[in-house]
């Protein structure tokens, strides 16, 4: 059984979907909130919205805190990793010990993994991050820290907005966001 709630951020409306096993996903917002709801159904056909369990409910509190701008512990938050390809983990992980704040370079998580030439490979498994915010795909940026993409709603001004709300820096200067 999976199910999905929506809730409130500083960011605007954000989702959540978990199953039996943890959280199965986080979506940041689309322009609306009907938007938001209509790109979980697509992502988790079947899902019913749902208040959210207990577990569910400290990690909604959890990311709404950080996307606030306060400190915020998202490494306990329980994610289901089935269907999830071994590599990805491995990304994830990775990217999930980048403190806020702090940013990596895909080459850089790459070698963390002992694969130094797979940094094309990093990115393309944090293009299909099922977890953004929880697994900070928004820390990672290209060569010479360049921002590079993010598949996300909003795209870079997205991840440079999240790098802001981190007091992360990119290009080696503030990321500010009006």
């Amino acid at each position: 059984m999976s199910a999905f709630a929506l809730f409130e951020t500083a960011i605007g409306t954000c989702g959540i979907a978990w199953g039996d096993r943890g959280l199965v996903g986080v979506q940041l917002p689309d322009p609306s909130t009907n938007e938001t709801r209509a790109r979980l159904r697509r992502r988790y056909p079947g899902a019913s919205e749902a208040p959210p369990p207990s577990d569910i409910r400290r990690a909604i509190d959890a990311i709404t805190a950080h996307l606030s701008g306060e400190a915020a512990d998202l490494s306990g938050i329980g994610l289901d990793f089935d269907g999830v390809p071994e590599f990805h983990r491995r990304v994830y992980e990775v990217a999930r010990a980048i403190p806020s704040g702090a940013t990596l370079s895909y080459g850089e998580v790459a070698a963390r993994l002992g694969e130094p030439s797979a940094a094309r490979e990093v990115g393309q498994a944090l293009g299909r991050n099922p977890f953004p915010i929880v697994v900070p795909c928004h820390r990672v940026l290209a060569a010479g820290g360049r921002t590079g993409g993010f598949s996300a709603p909003g795209g870079v001004a997205t991840k440079l907005r999240l790098l802001a709300i981190e007091g992360a820096r990119a290009n080696g200067i503030p990321t500010l966001f009006d």
